[in-house]
């Protein structure tokens, strides 16, 4: 209005406290606002006052038992009982939001002057409190009946005068009914806001106590899988040597092929020869002979070639399920390991408030 007048202004991302918890803050607009403090100088009222578009953010007047409490480096707040909520401001830099304390300060003291000097005037144009001495009763007035008959009379006016002082007498013994009451209701509203910081502190307190039985249960866990770890690279180390052998094992496989390629090689060269030798029959026998220890032969080296194949794919297998648990193990880890740092990071963020 008019008659207010702005004295300090500066930008900050506006949050009130969520109705619902008393613990999340909500924020106010998407971007940074203006808030500024405003002066009456006809009720003598100082008010913070934030305007987001078409809508008053914030509307809180300053009374002197009101505080402003910095919770962070760039971060404020207080409690406004006449609006039942508790505004919280972010700031750019530090800086800000020290001027910004100052002010409040400032105008806190300023809200404190201005009431006790208004309850000393109020005291003073009490008429309850002010003996009119200056005020002479009206005098008698004669009737016209003789002076055997005389009556006094109070004039008309001097009836008003009283009548009048009468209004005004009760008119501000019900003003100072209401404020006996907004003070009463103000009192309460401190109380029931004591009482819930109260039950809010013994929760907080019985959180930091479960989050340290957590934190302890989670610092446990990870001293099992860090042993579980070094049995698995202790594994590791045994999966080398098991290496080596399976190098053995596919040196082996390529002789036996060869070895079996060759004697393949030698059985078609020897069928290939055993029509031109039909008339021998002493030789034919031999060959035959030789034909069927070849082919035993080969089948003892497939036999052998598939108990090798069937060997390095069981170690491969066994290889790779190890590899597997280990990448397991590992992820576990890195999830306690970032709930661990988000119980540390509550648990000091708790300690700082």
């Amino acid at each position: 209005s008019c008659r207010e007048q702005p004295i300090f202004s500066t930008r900050a991302h506006v949050f009130q406290i969520d109705p619902a918890t008393k613990r999340n803050w909500i924020p106010a607009s998407k971007h940074a606002l203006t808030v500024s403090y405003f002066y009456d100088a006809t009720r003598n009222v100082y008010r913070i006052i934030s305007v987001g578009g078409t809508k008053a953010i914030i509307n809180s007047t300053i009374t002197p038992n009101m505080t402003f409490t910095k919770t962070s480096q760039k971060f404020g707040q207080w409690a406004d009982s006449r609006a039942n909520t508790v505004y919280g401001l972010g700031f750019a830099s530090e800086q800000h939001l020290s001027q910004f304390a100052e002010k409040f300060q400032e105008v806190k003291e300023a809200a404190r002057l201005a009431r006790e000097k208004s309850q000393d005037k109020t005291e003073l144009t009490n008429p309850a409190l002010n003996i009119t001495s200056h005020q002479v009763l009206p005098s008698p007035i004669i009737s016209s009946n003789g002076p055997g008959e005389d009556k006094l009379f109070r004039s008309q006016s001097a009836d008003v005068e009283i009548t009048t002082e009468k209004e005004r007498l009760k008119k501000m013994l019900s003003e100072g009914s209401v404020s006996e009451v907004q003070w009463e209701a103000e009192f309460f509203s401190l109380q029931d806001n004591n009482n819930k910081l109260v039950a809010a502190l013994h929760e907080a307190n019985a959180n930091v106590d479960q989050w340290k039985k957590q934190l302890a249960a989670y610092q446990e866990e990870t001293e099992t899988l860090r042993q579980r770890v070094a049995e698995l690279e202790s594994q590791g180390a045994h999966d080398s040597s098991s290496e080596n052998n399976k190098e053995e094992l596919s040196q082996t496989l390529e002789e036996l092929e060869m070895l079996i390629k060759a004697k393949d090689e030698e059985i078609q060269m020897l069928k290939s020869q055993k029509c031109g030798r039909w008339e021998a029959d002493g030789e034919r026998e031999e060959t035959l002979q030789k034909l069927q220890e070849l082919e035993a032969r080969n089948t003892e080296l497939e036999q052998r070639l598939h108990l090798a194949e069937q060997t390095l794919a069981e170690t491969l297998a066994e290889r790779e399920k190890i590899q597997n648990e280990v990448t397991k193990v590992a992820e576990i880890m890195d999830v306690k390991i970032f709930e661990l740092s988000e119980i540390r990071q509550g648990l000091a963020k708790l300690v700082e408030s």
